[in-house]
């Protein structure tokens, strides 16, 4: 199975696929969905997994588009530790 990746910068291409389904696609692939249940917006993603409710239509929208968005990455150095906890433990002396 392979998984493609898009850059952050295509943005998402919404179509209206019945009066309560709005589709969402990325680089013509199947990005997600947005569905009106009768209260509430439900955003689901690419593979189907509810994302959350939603009040309005373009908060949904801003939540696939957020969804699809890369993870931000962590530090590529260590935290420098504060010098107390960099010691090395001392034994005893009896």
């Amino acid at each position: 199975m392979s998984t493609t990746t898009f850059p952050p910068s295509d943005p998402l291409t919404w179509k209206q696929a019945d009066t309560d389904v709005h589709v969402a696609t990325r680089a013509g692939e199947f990005a997600g969905f947005v569905e009106y249940d009768g209260s509430a917006h439900l955003v689901h993603d690419n593979r189907g997994t509810e994302l959350g409710a939603f009040g309005s239509l373009d908060d949904a929208f801003r939540a696939l588009e957020d969804a699809q968005s890369p993870a931000p990455r962590g530090p590529l150095f260590a935290p420098i530790l504060p010098r107390a906890w960099r010691r090395r433990t001392r034994r005893a002396r009896a």
